[in-house]
């Protein structure tokens, strides 16, 4: 391990003494390449015995969804998992009161959402430092993450909190790169590329490819790609999730600090202890999460408003629905007939792949027909 971790420095020592022009840019992309492999060897060690590596903070996934709070001790994760959720976890002075993850449930707007608090990472958590590992690999398996920060200097948290994340794969309030990758048996590195591209070439593309030893392979540029997200997609294990940097202690800080850090993108500032805008952060939750409820609605009954069935937007078809409610639905599935603004005709009968897209659906069932009325 500190065979891996000088290798590390080595390189992002390297990195920066390197001016950036197009010049250096294919040797910054065979170096970044470099970096991405010894970090994937750090994140899944592979040594032979020794004890296993110690409990971990995971635990069970409940509700519709999940959000993590991510932060260095002492910002103020306790204090708001307790006023969001009613759930105990100890507050008290020192740093490094919370020492396991303690989860609780916020219900809002019928929806069920878990809300982990964890213990606080420090800088060098993505090599392992402080238990680092258990802590950012939580992250990895939640929907959305709360970095909660410090009002009196927020932007030096963020920026420290950010390189830690990334450094362990995950990537915040960004979209998949837009980018094709095809391994083949023969015909070599074949980059294509639909628009004028300034940041790859195709000797940085080859030299990419040529440290994971991929020697044939089609790439297909959609956008001005760079050398990290070409990277990304050849790795295959990056996260992609949205973040909301929420701001704690306002109330330590003046009217015009807090007007500006307001004009801030994915930034929402709040008072824990005092309990300003918890609000407007689970509007904000509620708004990153892009979840939609869906009501049942029995023949010749009123829609059942009190017990929605959630969906996310990465999962918004009939089937998934039929899923949610119980996996033999399927078998009995035949189609659905659609009412109100979206349907193209009244009704329009649609199948399991069809796409639920408005919000408050209602929904009634007759026998093995499944009819929606939004």
């Amino acid at each position: 391990m500190a065979t891996i971790m000088q290798k590390i420095k080595d390189i992002e020592d390297e990195m920066a003494r390197t001016q950036k022009n197009k010049a250096t840019a294919h040797h910054l992309g065979l170096l970044k390449a470099k970096l991405a492999k010894l970090r994937r060897e750090i994140l899944t060690p592979t040594s032979k015995g020794g004890g296993g590596a110690g409990e971990g903070f995971d635990v069970t996934k409940s509700g519709d969804s999940r959000v993590r709070l991510v932060g260095f001790p002492s910002v103020g994760k306790s204090t708001l998992l307790n006023k969001l959720t009613g759930t105990f976890s100890e507050v008290a002075s020192y740093e490094f009161t919370t020492l396991t993850c303690i989860p609780g449930v916020i219900t809002y707007r019928g929806a069920k959402i878990q809300l982990l608090d964890l213990p606080g990472i420090i800088e060098g958590a993505k090599d392992g430092k402080g238990r680092g590992r258990q802590v950012i690999s939580t992250a990895r398996t939640c929907n959305c993450i709360l970095i909660v920060l410090d009002a009196i200097k927020p932007i030096t948290h963020k920026r420290l909190i950010e390189k830690e994340l990334e450094g362990f794969g995950i990537r915040l309030n960004k979209e998949p790169p837009n980018l094709s990758f095809r391994r083949k048996d023969k015909g070599g590195i074949n980059p294509t590329s639909t628009i004028n591209n300034t940041n790859l070439d195709i000797d940085t593309v080859k030299a990419i490819c040529g440290e994971y030893r991929i020697h044939n392979a089609d790439i297909n540029l959609r956008y001005d790609a760079t050398a990290d997200d070409l990277i990304d997609v050849i790795e295959g294990s990056r996260v992609y999730m949205p973040c909301i940097y929420v701001v704690n202690k306002i109330d330590q800080i003046t009217l015009e600090e807090l007007e500006i850090l307001d004009k801030l993108p994915h930034y929402c500032p709040i008072s824990a202890h005092l309990e300003w805008n918890l609000d407007g952060l689970l509007e904000k939750i509620w708004e990153y999460l892009n979840l939609t409820r869906i009501y049942t609605k029995p023949k010749g009954m009123n829609p059942d408003y009190d017990d929605p069935v959630i969906l996310s937007s990465k999962k918004m078809t009939v089937e998934d629905f039929c899923i949610i409610i119980h996996k033999d639905m399927l078998k009995q599935y035949k189609y659905a007939l659609v009412w109100g603004s979206s349907a193209k005709h009244k009704p329009q009968r649609v199948g399991k792949v069809s796409s639920i897209e408005l919000l408050n659906v209602r929904l009634s069932f007759i026998s093995t027909v499944c009819q929606y009325l939004y």
